[in-house]
């Protein structure tokens, strides 16, 4: 068996123990690694998975795509393990329905983002979006239910706030950390002090007084992102990826079980099904490596 198809397997066993089939992908892989083998390739290349997926004359733009997108997950589990591994870019053979690969915010970015915030004028605003921004990366939170938050919403007692019929007509409760709790109560004594007589009950307010509109939202981040030097990739729906893949790249870190926890997260993000968390890990390449890694330890080194 070659080096080629030894990863192959090793990385269709880490997303099978996530809970993926994976039938006609792990067909489909085989595939292109019979492919490369005969090629004489040691990794995978850009160009090697575009005359691959080219194979299939006459098929459709939606299989075609699927193709690329078995080339180019293998491919980005395959970087984790050989530098030298090429990533197909995702305009190769786009799908409009494939979900693409999410921005991951580091720390230093959210900080910054915040750091930016507080320059808006009038004060208000600045105090809106610092916190706002703040509350996505600690709770991951859709936008749609954190403009939604009326100030009933917010438990100070338990240190939670309700989510009421978001996504999928659902409620739910979600746990807040003591320093979001401490930051959500600054916020509500200046908007209180700056705004006294707001025209809406919603929790965030805009300088009129009124419920935040998504409308406007979304371009004063984009503003704030080039501000804070992050280019016009990163959007504020960023923030619950970056919520969900650090979660589950601190549970791989810290040896606990991660798959009895899952089910957990699923409910706190508010997913319709723990399909849409599992997810994570095939988008991000290092929580397939920290995966394949705990993997590895509890087979002694046979995966």
């Amino acid at each position: 068996m070659s080096a080629l198809s030894r990863h192959a397997e090793d990385y269709l066993q880490v997303r099978r123990a996530l809970g993926y089939k994976l039938r006609s992908e792990g067909q489909l892989l085989a595939s292109f690694v019979r492919y490369l083998e005969q090629a004489g390739a040691s990794t995978v290349t850009t160009s090697a998975a575009v005359r691959w997926t080219r194979l299939a004359n006459g098929a459709s733009a939606a299989h075609l795509a699927c193709r690329m997108r078995v080339a180019r997950a293998f491919a980005r589990y395959l970087a984790a393990l050989d530098p030298s591994t090429e990533v197909p870019p995702p305009d190769l053979f786009p799908c409009s329905k494939y979900r693409p690969t999410p921005y991951i915010y580091t720390e230093t970015e959210t900080l910054g983002l915040m750091a930016a915030a507080r320059t808006l004028l009038p004060p208000l605003r600045a105090a809106t979006f610092e916190t706002l921004i703040g509350l996505f990366a600690s709770t991951g939170l859709r936008i749609s239910e954190a403009t939604a938050l009326d100030r009933g919403d917010l438990h100070w007692g338990d240190a939670s706030l309700v989510v009421r019929e978001s996504k999928y007509n659902k409620s739910r409760e979600v746990l807040l950390h003591k320093s979001t709790l401490k930051a959500l109560r600054a916020y509500s004594v200046t908007r209180d002090r700056l705004c006294p007589y707001p025209l809406a009950p919603s929790f965030f307010v805009s300088t009129r007084g009124t419920r935040l509109l998504q409308v406007t939202v979304h371009p004063a981040f984009r503003a704030l992102a080039r501000q804070a030097g992050l280019g016009d990739r990163p959007k504020l729906h960023s923030f619950r990826h970056s919520f969900a893949v650090n979660t589950l790249r601190d549970w791989l870190a810290d040896g606990g079980e991660v798959a009895s926890r899952l089910p957990a997260l699923s409910t706190y993000l508010g997913h319709g099904k723990p399909a849409a968390t599992y997810w994570y890990f095939s988008a991000v390449p290092e929580l397939l490596a920290l995966a394949a890694g705990r993997l590895e330890d509890a087979f002694g080194g046979l995966v």
